[in-house]
């Protein structure tokens, strides 16, 4: 069992990744998160993925905290996650790059 399950597996969280995987459209996700989490939980998310995708691509810290209003620690931390994570990031943007190529 690598380390990300033997700190997240369980039932619920199997029960609630299922949940987000059955979503079928944008309209879907907006419905399905504006219940289960607040805006600034969502929004937080969304620009953990924004500043991911921005140090794919090589913009500097400065740049980034001007463009999504990051604190100069969450782009750390997103970094650290894409040198040292679990590559889930990785995965993501790879998907979404190859959806943008199409």
């Amino acid at each position: 069992m690598s380390n990300i399950e033997s700190k997240l597996k369980s039932d619920e969280m199997d029960f609630f990744f299922k949940a987000i995987l059955s979503l079928e459209t944008i309209d879907e996700c907006y419905k399905f998160f504006d219940d289960i989490a607040t805006i600034n939980e969502v929004k937080s998310l969304a620009q953990r993925l924004q500043v991911a995708k921005m140090l794919r691509d090589k913009k500097i810290y400065n740049e980034i905290v001007e463009e999504t209003g990051a604190s100069t620690a969450t782009i750390s931390r997103v970094n650290k996650c894409l040198n040292y994570g679990s590559d889930g990031y990785k995965i993501i943007l790879e998907r979404l790059s190859e959806t943008e190529e199409k």
